[in-house]
C-alpha cells in the first residue's frame, strides 16, 4: 500500500488508519507528531518580548513604529508634524533584533495566555511603559492592556497614544485613566506646542519656549544624558500636559511604509 493510502491529514497531523503502519514509517509518524505538537504549543503560549530602551527607569513593551500606528497618518498617507521626527523609525530601532521583537509582540499579544504572561513579566515592577514604540492599533489589545493594568495595581503605567482619535477607543482609555495606577497620555500631532484635551503630551521647538504653568512640565532628559533618571512625571496624574523639546532628524520618507 502506498503511504498516501495509509495516512490522512487531519488539522495539519498526519494519523495513520491502522497502527501497524507504524512498524513502516515509525520516524516519518513521530516527526510529524512531534513537529504539529511544537507548532501547537508555540501557537497558544504567549511569549511577549520585553524591550529596555536607555531612556526609561523602567521595561517596555512595543510595536513596530508606524505599522502599528494608523493615527500617526494624515488622511492622505502621509506621516502627522510630530510622527516626521519619531525616535523610533531610527538608530538602535531599526537593528534585526529590535524589529524581530516587535514584529514577534505584534503577533504574540494574540495568544490566549497574553494577559497573565505580561502580569507575571511585570512582576513587583514599581513602574512599566507601554509603547516606547509603535501604538495600541487594535481595541482588542487596548482591553488586554487594560486587564493586565487593573492585575498589577502596584506598578504605574504610563501609555501615551494617538489613537484617541478613533472613536472607538476613547470608552476604553477612559477606564484606564479611572485606574489610580495608569496614566494614558493622548500625544498632540503638533511640533509647536499645541495641545489636547486630557492628560497629554506635546511638542515645542526649543526648550526656551517653555513657561513654566500649573500642571505642565518640560522633559528635560537633554539635560541628563537623554534618560529619565529621577523624574517620573510622565506617570504622573498631577502633570497634565508633558512638553518635549524638538529634537533629532527628520525621518527619511523610506520609513514611512508598511
Amino acid at each position: 500500500m502506498e503511504r498516501s493510502e495509509a495516512a490522512l491529514s487531519i488539522g495539519g497531523i498526519r494519523t495513520y488508519k491502522n497502527l501497524k503502519y507504524l512498524k513502516i514509517f515509525p520516524v516519518l509518524y513521530l516527526t510529524d507528531w512531534v513537529r504539529c505538537v511544537i507548532l501547537g504549543i508555540m501557537k497558544t503560549l504567549a511569549t511577549p518580548k520585553i524591550s529596555n530602551a536607555s531612556k526609561m527607569p523602567c521595561k517596555s513593551w512595543s510595536l513596530p513604529a508606524w505599522d502599528s500606528c494608523p493615527s500617526a497618518r494624515k488622511s492622505d498617507g502621509s506621516p502627522v508634524d510630530a510622527c516626521n521626527y519619531c525616535y523610533a523609525l531610527t538608530g538602535a530601532y531599526r537593528f534585526p533584533a529590535t524589529v524581530a521583537s516587535r514584529k514577534h509582540n505584534m503577533e504574540d499579544w494574540k495568544c490566549d495566555d497574553w494577559v497573565s504572561v505580561m502580569v507575571k513579566k511585570i512582576g513587583k515592577a514599581k513602574y512599566f511603559r507601554w509603547f516606547d514604540s509603535g501604538d495600541v492599533y487594535d481595541i482588542k489589545l487596548a482591553h488586554k492592556i487594560y486587564t493586565v493594568m487593573g492585575l498589577t495595581p502596584n506598578c504605574q503605567h504610563w501609555l501615551p497614544t494617538r489613537m484617541y482619535k478613533d472613536s472607538n477607543f476613547v470608552s476604553i482609555f477612559e477606564r484606564m485613566n479611572e485606574l489610580e495606577n495608569v496614566v494614558v497620555r493622548y500625544s498632540s500631532d503638533s511640533i509647536n506646542g499645541v495641545t489636547v484635551e486630557g492628560l497629554s503630551s506635546t511638542i515645542i521647538q526649543t526648550a526656551d519656549e517653555f513657561k513654566p504653568s500649573k500642571g505642565e512640565s518640560l522633559c528635560r532628559a537633554f539635560e541628563r544624558d537623554g534618560k529619565c533618571k529621577s523624574c517620573r512625571a510622565c506617570w504622573s496624574k498631577s502633570v497634565k500636559v508633558i512638553k518635549y523639546a524638538l529634537h533629532g532628524n527628520k525621518v527619511k520618507d523610506k520609513w514611512f511604509t508598511v
